[in-house]
């Protein structure tokens, strides 16, 4: 995996200095999010839980939250969530914008490429979920305190910036392509009932 061939590369790792997860990046809990139910009037936005990060998106079934919430709690796409209970996950959500349910990180850095502290992470969940496992009694978890002991390899200046052209286009990219996968997927599940049914035909959805 990618993470794995760049962390291990000893050409990078004698170049580099040693630090902790938190040194590279924030890791922002979530609220218990039932203490902010919309509003009377009030549509709401999803609530991103365990199930909806390892689904990739919201659907019906999903809680809602207030859209007032501080907005540190609203999850757009692009950003990177970390599950540290239960089921232990990192992954970049592309699943369009919700509120940040307790149990989950949100990873973010003013400092380093969101490449960069994404696939770090990554590398120690592995770790993570075995520690987890470890304490698990009803469900399973990690402590800030094992992001704070998790070691990371940080480039010199000169090379995070080489590395960076070229690893944050391909990852721009990569979060692109899932969000368009998403955008299409809606369309194909609100014309194809209507195609079904006979509302539309194939030629009144055809694209010159």
């Amino acid at each position: 995996m990618f993470e794995e061939s760049f962390i291990n590369n000893s050409a990078f790792i004698t170049t580099c200095n040693k630090a902790y997860l938190t040194d590279i990046a924030s890791y922002l809990n979530g609220l218990a999010m039932q203490k902010f139910r919309p509003k009377e009037g009030e549509i709401g936005i999803p609530v991103l839980k365990i199930k909806e990060l390892g689904q990739g998106g919201c659907d019906e079934s999903s809680d809602l939250c207030s859209s007032s919430i501080d907005k540190r709690y609203v999850i757009n796409d692009g950003d990177i969530i970390f599950s540290w209970s239960g089921t232990l996950l990192v992954d970049v959500w592309c699943g369009g914008t919700c509120g940040l349910n307790q149990h989950l990180f949100k990873v973010s850095s003013d400092k380093y490429p969101q490449w960069f502290i994404y696939y770090w992470t990554k590398y120690h969940l592995a770790k993570f979920i075995r520690i987890a496992k470890d304490k698990a009694v009803t469900m399973g978890h990690i402590k800030r305190g094992d992001l704070e002991v998790s070691e990371v390899l940080i480039p010199e200046s000169s090379e995070l910036e080489k590395l960076n052209n070229m690893i944050a286009p391909i990852f721009k990219a990569i979060i692109a392509n899932r969000i368009e996968n998403r955008n299409l997927a809606t369309l194909r599940d609100t014309l194809l009932p209507k195609l079904m049914n006979g509302e539309l035909s194939v030629n009144d959805v055809l694209v010159d």
